[in-house]
């Protein structure tokens, strides 16, 4: 199978070769570590060194305040971090609002002025021909609405003045459609996936309440998903953490694949996710990147791949459990879980 079949027919739950696999993000530090160790000179030989089946491009995007899409909204009132930073946690620009009526006092970045479609399409164009194209543009509405208010604010205002949450939350979500539009047009017919997604889960179980998710949050992420297979391509929904009590609810969005099954985290058990989902939805993710992969042996690491591949030998598009590699991984079990994918 080609690197495309593969990926396509995990996501469709169909008979492959082998499991697509895909690395991740790995930080700028990782980067280096994993360029010297497979002795390459960019981390775009990385997909072939390890024989990937996925090549992530992200959203080009370039501002005043940011230079990435996922840290478009300038909320945090006193902050002096840098352009890649979502301030979840410091106080938010709507943190002592409650009237919805003065949504309008934030000046609302416009991303026509800040993505260039001839950008987008060089990006795209620059990934290898053979391999599954992901477009990376995140559309964190619900992370971006927390960082609207300051995260404990946030979640206070979505059981005391939902509207007002709700406002703020929509008009972000306003804000991605406009911008994967931009992009999804810009490059029409060379994409074959999204990646997005909102952290909703903590270790042990949801940050909130399955209710407010369904009433808040996913109303929104519908219409991303939607507006992704009006493109034609695959949605692979990114949350952390243990959201299990909100798999179905993701599934009935219409998203494809779920991502990254945190290994650790309470209720996401490979075999339990398979027994319970597996008809109705691939996953990507499964090998431990909170303790396998930073401190275990290579045996250790081919051993959970070849588990994971007798539990998913489809519909399981294996990855470490975080989209970003970090510099604690060393690069040989990047290179054990590779081989053992084959």
């Amino acid at each position: 199978m080609t690197h495309l079949e593969r990926f396509f027919a995990t996501l469709n739950r169909e008979p492959v070769d082998y499991p697509a696999s895909w690395l991740g993000l790995p930080t700028p530090d990782a980067k280096e570590q994993l360029c010297d160790y497979f002795k390459i000179k960019d981390i775009r030989e990385m997909t072939f060194a390890v024989n990937d089946d996925i090549y992530p491009v992200e959203l080009p995007y370039h501002s005043p305040t940011s230079n990435a899409i996922y840290a478009a909204f300038d909320f945090a009132k006193d902050f002096k971090g840098d352009e890649f930073e979502r301030t979840l946690t410091a106080p938010g620009f709507f943190e002592d609002y409650s009237d919805p009526a003065r949504i309008d006092d934030f000046p609302w970045p416009d991303p026509a002025l800040y993505i260039d479609p001839a950008e987008c399409l060089r990006e795209v164009e620059m990934a290898p021909r053979d391999k599954a194209v992901l477009g990376v543009i995140w559309s964190a509405h619900f992370q971006d609405a927390c960082a609207a208010f300051g995260m404990e604010t946030a979640l206070m205002k979505m059981i005391l003045e939902p509207e007002m949450f709700k406002v703020v939350i929509d008009r972000i979500l306003d804000f991605y459609l406009k911008a994967n539009e931009i992009f999804y047009e810009a490059t029409r017919g060379k994409l074959h996936a999204v990646l997005i997604g909102n952290d909703l889960g903590s270790q042990q179980g949801l940050m909130l309440s399955p209710d407010l998710i369904r009433e808040l949050v996913l109303p929104g992420t519908k219409k991303l998903v939607e507006q992704a297979h009006g493109y034609g391509l695959k949605v692979i929904h990114h949350s952390c953490g243990s959201i299990r009590d909100i798999i179905g609810d993701l599934i009935d969005t219409g998203v494809d694949a779920i991502h990254p099954i945190q290994a650790l985290a309470a209720g996401m058990e490979p075999q339990s996710l398979k027994d319970e989902f597996g008809h109705r939805v691939a996953f990507c993710g499964g090998v431990d990147a909170q303790n396998l992969l930073v401190n275990g042996k290579k045996e250790e690491v081919a051993a959970k791949v070849n588990q994971l591949k007798g539990i998913f030998p489809t519909g399981l598009i294996i990855s470490p459990s975080h989209e970003a590699i970090l510099p604690d991984i060393p690069p040989e079990n990047i290179e054990a879980l590779f081989e053992s994918v084959r």
